[in-house]
Parts: C-alpha cells; structure tokens; sequence
C-alpha cells in the first residue's frame, strides 16, 4: 500500500512538474508574441510593404509551428494573406502577450520579494501582491512567498497553454495556403521530381548504352571474329579450330555475365522471381550488417513502387554498412490501404543527412517521382531511422 501511495504522489509531481514546463513554454511563447506584436504596431507603414512583412509573417508561421509539433509547410508569399496576419498579430498577440505578462511578472516579482525582503527599507516593507502581507522575517517569507507562488501558478497553468495553443492555430490558419496554393506548389514539385527523374533515366539509359558498346558489344565482336578464324582454319588445322571454339565458350560465358549484370540494373531479376517479399529477405541475409527483417501482408504492389521500395532498402542498407558503424539494422515493410511504408533503423553513430548529396538524395528523388516522401531521423549518436511512403495507386 505505501508503494502505491509513493507511485502516486511521483506521478502527481511529475505532472506538476510537466505543467509547470508547458506553461513556462507557452508563456515564453506570448511574451514573444507581445514583443512582436508590438513591433508590429510600432513598425505598421514599414511592415505593409510586402517584402517586408513576409519573412516576418514566415517567421511566425514556424514559431507557431514548433509550439504546436507540427512541420509548416512552405507557402507561396501572398501579400493581402500577409496583411490579414498583421491585423489578426495586433488583435490577438497584444491581449495574449498582456495577460501571459501580468501572469509571469507576478510570479517573479514573488520570487524577488521572497527572497530579496530584506533589501526593502525598513520604513516601507515589502508587500506580497494579493495577500497583503508585509514581510519583515525569514519565517514569514518562506511560509507567505510559495503560498503566494502556487496561487498565481495555478491559473497561469492552466489558462497560457490553451491560450498559446489558440493564438498559434489563428496564426497559421491566417497563413495557410489556400487550396490554389497548396495545388500550384504541389504541381511545382512534381514538375520538378519529374525533371529529376528524367535526368536520372537519361543518364541511366548512357550509362546501359555505354557498358554495352565498351563490354557485352565488344566481346560479341572478339566471339564472331574467332568463330570466323576457327571457320576458316578448320580443315587445315582442327586442333587449332578447337582451341579457339574452347576460347570463344569462354568468351561467350563471360559476355552473358556481363549482360546479366547490366539487366540487373535495369529492374532486379529477384523482383520478378521472388516479389518483393522474397527480394527483400534475400537482400537482408546478404546485408553487411546483421539485418532483422519485419513484412506485413502487402498484397498486389505496382512494378514501379517495388523496384522503387527496393532500391530503397538497399541503398539504406548499403549505407549503413559503409557509414553508420552499426552493429544490427531492421527493415520493416508494411501496407495501409493504398499506402506502402518501408522503415529502414541501425544502431550506428546517426549524423545522416540526405542534403548532402549521399544515396539517401537518390531514395528521396525517386520516390517523389511515384508522389512518395522520405524521411530522415538521425540526431549524433544515433538511432538512425529512414522512412519512405509510396502511394500504390
């Protein structure tokens, strides 16, 4: 029974604790809010300017964001959008900020006047807002301070993070982009993976072309030559004919290995053996880390989405054997509705970073170009989890 009581009275104070946290964040928020509020009022004829008031209007729009843990999505700039914001700013960040400050002030003007009584001139005593207290000992100020503290905590708990939740869902509602907005943007970023895509293919379609000239060509060529030497040679000196015939088998094996590893590149063979499923359980068991592997029920997946899924995967799998200094993976490959999910992890030291131009860009563009995304987590020290969504429509 003591146990439960002490498991209680810990998540009492964790909760208090995380209260106290939320609020503090919410009113750094407002205070924010305040200042930028009134720099907007005192800024007004500058800010109308539209090239201006963007980059302050995006501004907020992200600050909004991070209080509320959702990503902002980029935006076309609209300046009668951008003018709507600045008039909702004064109208609802000056209220918020003002009372986010009255709450606050008060609680450090008790924490001043509870520590720092004694500084007071005798002959005017401090004063504890609200419970009229005069303080003039240790014992008073220790015993009326946090009686004080916990009465203005309380409503300040409870009314800033809704209040900063509120004033942030109007900002980015004031800023979000229209329907028009989010379909131009979006058609800009296919237009743009559709571009990258066909640089790919053209540079891919090269590179096929030149590894069948300079090999699988040239040895065809070295093969009809010696069979028109063995040819000619044959009743003279069939010996010789026999030797050239072994060479050219020889040639003719090594020219099918060369040919098969190009059509490799063009779509993995496993794929139309195996499927998915069985390519993917093959690539984890030849995998240069120690790979658990986790396939949900996927049912019928489009050519394009599987060879995108597992180029995907292996490129993942690739990199973390090179860079990650891992010492397991797992893949994770699951369905929901029209959506394939591939979720790649290690255990390795993190750090990675798709921008910089490393495989994961690959994974990305490609994807895009099936309207898929990819997501990278990998703070210093790791885990590492790479993400990629494919619609299979």
């Amino acid at each position: 029974m003591r146990g439960v009581n002490g498991k209680v009275r810990a998540r009492s104070v964790q909760a208090l604790v995380q209260a106290l946290v939320q609020a503090g964040r919410s009113g750094r928020y407002l205070l924010g809010t305040l200042l930028t509020a009134t720099v907007t009022l005192v800024a007004a004829p500058l800010l109308c300017v539209p090239s201006l008031t963007a980059p302050w209007a995006e501004r907020h729009r992200r600050r909004a964001g991070a209080l509320l843990g959702r990503p902002v999505e980029p935006r076309p700039r609209s300046p009668r959008r951008n003018l709507g914001w600045l008039a909702t700013q004064l109208a609802t960040g000056l209220p918020a900020g003002v009372l986010a400050l009255l709450c606050l002030g008060n609680l450090l003007l008790v924490l001043v006047i509870t520590v720092g009584w004694w500084a007071f001139p005798a002959s005017d005593p401090a004063r504890l807002p609200l419970l009229a207290v005069h303080v003039d000992s240790w014992a008073l100020a220790l015993t009326a301070g946090p009686a004080q503290f916990l009465i203005l905590a309380a409503p300040a708990a409870i009314a800033l993070p809704p209040l900063a939740r509120v004033h942030a869902r109007c900002c980015l509602a004031v800023t979000a982009p229209t329907p028009a907005e989010r379909l131009a943007a979006r058609v800009g970023e296919l237009t743009r993976t559709r571009a990258d895509v066909l640089r790919a293919h053209g540079a891919e379609l090269r590179r096929i072309e030149r590894d069948l000239h300079d090999g699988t060509q040239a040895r065809l060529v070295a093969i009809a030559m010696r069979l028109a030497v063995a040819g000619e040679i044959l009743p003279r000196d069939p010996e010789a004919a026999a030797a050239l015939v072994r060479q050219t088998r020889a040639e003719t094996e090594e020219a099918m290995t060369e040919l098969r590893s190009v059509i490799r590149t063009v779509y993995p063979p496993v794929l139309a053996d195996q499927g998915l499923v069985g390519a993917l359980r093959a690539l984890a068991t030849r995998a240069g880390v120690p790979t658990r592997i986790d396939i949900g029920e996927l049912g019928e997946v489009p050519a394009a989405v599987e060879a995108v899924a597992y180029y995907a995967v292996t490129e993942a799998l690739s990199n973390i054997a090179r860079h990650s200094r891992a010492t397991e993976a797992a893949v994770r490959v699951t369905r929901d509705g029209a959506l394939l999910s591939a979720e790649i992890t290690d255990d390795g030291a993190g750090g990675a970073d798709a921008s910089r131009g490393s495989g994961l860009d690959g994974i990305r563009r490609r994807a895009a170009a099936l309207d898929g995304t990819m997501r990278v987590g990998s703070p210093p020290g790791g885990p590492t989890v790479v993400t990629v969504e494919l619609p299979c429509v």
